[in-house]
């Protein structure tokens, strides 16, 4: 779980959080969820020569969040799949949710462009955090 707080430039003209903040919350989130498996995409971009594009990108407002609000985000792997992987967040305040969404990542040549199979370790890891043993 990573814990990160509602900024004043996060928040629109009513003063709840902008939905769009709620994306950058999710992305940090989900650096750290991966560099705790050890796997940070910086490392796994730079020896396998790849990127991981987002191809669908998801977020529902369950309950308000305003500036310095205290917002736990809760990272899970819902799926993995060959060149694809798909993580979904639940966001809480005071152990009440207030949001939650999904991220799917295309593992993608940074040669090519095109769609490739996901590093052995990547999907291992994303596996093992899912509960799935290889």
């Amino acid at each position: 779980m990573w814990r990160l707080r509602v900024r004043f430039s996060d928040t629109d003209s009513t003063g709840r959080i902008h939905y769009s903040a709620m994306f950058r919350f999710m992305e940090a989130a989900e650096d750290e969820f991966l560099r705790s498996l050890g796997l940070p995409y910086s490392a796994v971009e730079k020896a396998k020569g790849v990127s991981f594009p987002r191809v669908h990108v998801e977020a529902q407002f369950v309950a308000p969040l305003r500036y310095d609000d205290v917002v736990d985000m809760e990272v899970t792997v819902e799926r993995v799949g060959e060149t694809a992987f798909t993580l979904y967040f639940d966001a809480s305040k005071d152990g009440k949710p207030v949001a939650r969404g999904r991220v799917t990542a295309v593992c993608v040549s940074l040669e090519t462009e095109r769609p490739v199979l996901l590093p052995g370790e990547l999907a291992d890891g994303l596996r093992r955090a899912m509960g799935v043993e290889d």
